[in-house]
Order: structure tokens, then C-alpha cells, then sequence
């Protein structure tokens, strides 16, 4: 099987590690920031990607856990999820200039993961507790349809052309995949137990589906839904976060109690090589110079991995339970 091709446009991100696009036009000299929310803190600690050091921590709520940029990588969406008052779920809005809270949109019930269509007008939310995907209309800051998925959803994951919308569900053990111009359901993909992440190759004709509690990858034809490989992990490793390599040669997974990144072949779909992080390594994301953060939530940290050398050169503090990681590059 031949590798899935340059990903440097697209990073993944967050436990259901959805597609950021670079923004497009976007040269190797323009700064670069991860944002990396802490569940149990309720903010987003922004790091300067150049340094490696923390320039701010932005409140944006009760259990923040998805994180995406829009397309020119000005805004930042950040799920947020009160349990104990529903009025206050959302998708946080911050500004990348100013570094705050600009706005919030309504975000359906329990918000977990959602994804950013590629061209910037709407996103596709997990209402998890709800079992329903919510389709926002960025432009208008309104919900256009909330709609019936597969239980307890989590990941969503937008195909590169923006055809479709891929929405996995934890306990029924399924993809649900929209249309995203009709808003209707056109497949449901049966795939292994407990599916937390979806993302696509940059091209759109595969799909990689990690499923924790059966510890395995699945590398699924994103056409047919067909499986093209099962990646099993080992011992207490539970697949989470992907992030693809700037060069598309290979990818990585964060193993939640594995604390490791597996490193991924993407042309045999081997793992190749395991990296110690921190505790509990959730969310991950990837620089275009092909630098993995991870989301570390038991020691409350962000590991920044070399994926070259495949060492980690940094390890960075964060909030209390750090989730979702996202790389972005505003464009001025």
C-alpha cells in the first residue's frame, strides 16, 4: 500500500483529533501557536510554538475539550461543557490578536469534539450525553440542525473536499456519515469497540479511526468504509490523538495509558517506534516543521516531541487536565 502523500496542510488534534487546515498561502516564517485546553482547570494555555514557552492562559469555561482554528487561523473554537448549568455549554470564540474570549455560540447539549469544515463557514459538533451531531453555521452563530448519531459521540472529522462529515460513537461502536450540503445520513460504518478519533489523509481516500478499549487503528477506505488495515496496540496502550507527519510518511498516536506516541508507517501501517511522554497522553498536533505536542492529562503537562529525531525536547506546564491540542498560524 502507498503512503497517504504530503498531510503538511492538515493536522489532527484533541482525543478526537480533528482536521486543522494551515492557512492556505501560510510561509514557513510565520509564527506559530498551540492551544491546549485543560479540562478540569477550564482554559486554554497558549504556547508559542517558536519557543516553547507558555505567552498566556485564556478562561473560557467549565470542561473545555475540542479545539479547532478556523481556516485563517484567527479564531480559535474551544467546546466548552458545564455539566451542572446547561445554559453555559458553547463554542468559545477566542481571538488570536487579543488573545480573549471574543464570543460564544450555541454548541447543542454537552459538547465534546467538532470540526471545522475547510471552508471556514460551519462546523459539525458531538453532543455526546445527547446523542446527536449539531451542524453550526459559523457565519450566522446559529445551529442549523441537530441530528441523530451514533451513541455517546465523540470524534468528528470533516473530509478535505468538505463533502462529508464523519461522526464516531463510543458505545454503538459506529461512524455515522453525513452529507454536508443536505445534512442527511448516507452511511453508517460498523467499526471496533469504543472509536474516539477520526481523521482523514490529505487527499480524502483514507480514514483512521483509533478505538480505545478495543486497542486497535483501523485504516478504513473513506470512499467504501471498507477496512484497509487493523493496527493492534500492546499492553495498557489505548489509541487516541493522531497527528500525521508534515510529510505524510508517517503518523503518530497517543496512547493514553501506554504514555507513549506510537510511531506509525503509513505506507505498511506498522508501528515502528514508541516515544515516552507524559501521564495520559490524550489530544496531539503537528507543527509544519513536524513537531508533536501532546496533551498530557495525569501529570498536567504538553511533551514536545522532535518527530526527526523522535526524542522529546521540551516539556511544557499546563493547566489542570490537559485534553485537546491545536496548531495555528494567524494570518495578519
Amino acid at each position: 500500500m502507498k503512503a497517504a502523500g504530503p498531510i503538511s496542510a492538515w493536522i489532527s488534534f484533541g482525543a478526537a483529533a480533528i482536521l486543522l487546515p494551515f492557512p492556505a498561502g501560510v510561509g514557513g516564517s510565520e509564527s506559530q501557536f498551540v492551544y491546549v485546553t485543560n479540562e478540569r482547570s477550564g482554559t486554554v494555555t497558549v504556547i508559542d510554538a517558536s519557543t516553547d514557552k507558555v505567552v498566556t492562559t485564556v478562561a473560557v469555561g467549565s470542561r473545555p475539550r475540542g479545539v479547532q482554528a478556523s481556516p485563517d487561523g484567527k479564531l480559535i473554537y474551544v467546546a466548552v461543557s458545564d455539566r451542572d448549568d446547561k445554559s453555559k455549554e458553547a463554542i468559545a470564540v477566542i481571538d488570536a490578536a487579543s488573545r480573549k474570549v471574543a464570543r460564544r455560540y450555541p454548541s447543542g447539549p454537552d459538547p465534546e469534539q467538532f470540526a471545522v469544515s475547510p471552508d471556514g463557514k460551519m462546523a459539525v459538533i458531538a453532543n455526546e450525553d445527547a446523542a446527536l451531531a449539531s451542524f453550526l453555521d459559523l457565519s450566522a452563530g446559529r445551529i442549523l440542525a441537530s441530528l441523530p448519531v451514533g451513541t455517546e459521540p465523540e470524534g468528528v472529522a470533516i473530509t478535505p473536499d468538505g463533502r462529508f462529515a464523519w461522526v464516531t460513537g463510543e458505545t454503538s461502536n459506529t461512524i455515522t456519515v453525513f452529507e454536508m450540503k443536505s445534512r442527511r445520513n448516507v452511511r453508517t460504518i460498523p467499526v471496533d469497540q469504543r472509536p474516539r478519533v477520526a481523521v482523514f489523509s490529505a487527499d480524502g481516500k483514507r480514514a483512521y479511526v483509533s478505538c480505545e478499549v478495543a486497542a486497535t487503528l483501523l485504516v478504513l477506505d473513506a470512499s467504501s468504509g471498507d477496512r484497509i488495515a487493523r493496527i493492534p496496540f500492546a499492553g495498557a496502550e489505548k489509541p487516541e490523538g493522531i497527528a500525521f507527519a508534515p510529510d505524510g510518511k508517517f503518523y503518530w498516536v497517543a496512547t493514553s495509558h501506554g504514555e507513549s506516541v506510537a510511531v506509525i508507517n503509513a505506507e505498511s501501517n506498522a508501528i515502528e517506534a514508541r516515544v515516552p511522554v507524559g501521564q495520559r497522553p490524550w489530544g496531539v498536533a503537528m507543527t509544519r516543521e513536524g513537531k508533536l505536542y501532546t496533551a498530557n492529562g495525569k501529570s498536567n503537562d504538553v511533551s514536545v516531541v522532535d518527530t526527526k529525531t523522535r526524542r522529546v525536547i521540551a516539556t511544557i506546564p499546563a493547566g489542570d487536565g490537559p485534553w485537546g491540542v491545536a496548531v495555528a498560524s494567524p494570518r495578519t
